[in-house]
């Protein structure tokens, strides 16, 4: 059976790639383009450096930088209405995860009008919006290469996936140089969200053979780097090995789906404000465990490619030190328990059940190689909290 593979248009991979942002504009024939980012991409000054680069090149942009970490419904309503009003032709998205999840949803939204809730899954959002040149400064979320937003739905309190071709970015300036400013809480948990992508997208029901390639070689390369990555921040072979690593695991996931550590992480990042990274790493170690069952030779593939099993080690070995593996990551890396992150115990515990609900109509859990009922889930959710707060 054939996959249907998508990635951008044109990808730009390397030291300085994001200087080559006015040469693609050109090439993709727009002029007027709105720099949609955060506040720390203003302050660290990478904002005004793209916007220099693109005045040299006679190409003059707006900014739009009010994007915030997990972004809403409402968070995005202003970069709309810029679109609407200012004639824009084009979006350039700079900054991690959020920037870029929000100038797709900007893109879509600005162009065909109504509101983000409109196009969630499980509806397939086909339409071109405004091409958007995504500039990652994180190794992470991998959303340069995804055809898939994250958007916080405020009145709902929903984390909704949006998903469709129309969501791909149409070129990926991909550069390390831009991650070695990242402090070592952010490495850590853009690090460990990657790591989750290449795994979900390596044991996923709708896994194909392009896009296990991508997985296996994206852990082999975060396995052999992440730690290096945290402890030593300005180390730029394990910063490059992790951007590659990171944008491999998104094209892996953007072809083949996440599954269930995605699907019960969004409820938790929505309800109780925790990065994504952040969530995904503290449920990946329990949720890894429960799905094995599934599909254990792929999780065994999983601990080879990132070093901590040997070639000829059995299946159910190799998984014992997969599960061994992502607990001392956790460890080492200084991940919170839901416990220690500071989250009541009386409110996570009385949402169990919705978390749950909101998990599975994601459609994530779905593709996972062992499909939780929504009892499953919400004992997977009190086992996460259990085991942090012993």
């Amino acid at each position: 059976m054939s996959a249907r593979v998508i990635l951008p248009r044109i990808m730009e991979i390397g030291k300085g790639a994001s200087l080559q942002a006015p040469s693609v504009l050109k090439t993709l024939g727009v002029s007027k383009p709105l720099i949609v980012t955060d506040k720390m991409m203003v302050q660290l000054g990478y904002a005004e450096n793209l916007e220099n680069a693109l005045k040299e090149a006679g190409i003059t942009p707006s900014v739009f930088s009010e994007t915030i970490p997990e972004p809403t419904a409402s968070s995005i309503e202003a970069g709309v209405k810029m679109v609407r009003e200012g004639g824009f032709d084009s979006i350039i998205a700079l900054g991690g995860g959020s920037p870029i999840d929000s100038a797709k949803a900007i893109s879509i939204v600005g162009k065909f009008g109504g509101i983000i809730r409109d196009y969630k899954f499980p509806r397939d959002v086909c339409e071109a919006g405004l091409p958007i040149v995504a500039i990652p400064t994180t190794a992470g979320t991998g959303s340069e290469n995804t055809r898939v937003t994250v958007i916080t739905d405020d009145e709902k309190g929903e984390k909704m996936m949006c998903a469709g071709l129309g969501f791909m970015p149409t070129a990926a300036l991909i550069d390390y140089e831009l991650t070695v400013s990242l402090p070592p809480r952010v490495t850590a948990d853009c690090g460990l969200d990657a790591l989750t992508h290449a795994m979900e997208a390596y044991v996923s029901q709708k896994k194909n053979a392009f896009s296990s390639m991508q997985a296996l070689t994206a852990m082999k390369l975060i396995g052999q780097n992440l730690r290096l990555a945290y402890h030593e921040p300005s180390n730029e072979t394990a910063r490059e090995a992790m951007m590659l690593g990171a944008s491999l695991a998104g094209m892996a996931f953007s072809n083949a789906s996440v599954a269930l550590v995605h699907g019960m992480s969004r409820p938790i990042g929505a309800f109780f404000h925790v990065p994504h990274g952040l969530s995904n790493a503290m449920l990946l170690p329990v949720l890894t465990e429960f799905s094995i069952k599934g599909s254990e030779d792929r999780y065994a593939d999983c601990a080879r490619a990132l070093g901590v099993a040997a070639a000829d080690d059995d299946d159910n070995t190799a998984c014992d030190k997969l599960i061994t593996e992502l607990r001392a990551l956790n460890e080492e890396l200084q991940v919170p328990t839901p416990f220690a992150y500071g989250i009541n115990e009386q409110e996570y515990m009385s949402l169990l059940t919705t978390m749950a609900e909101q998990a599975q109509a994601s459609g994530s859990p779905g593709n996972n190689p062992r499909v939780p009922s929504i009892e499953e889930m919400v004992e997977l959710y009190k086992k996460v909290w259990t085991e942090g707060a012993e």
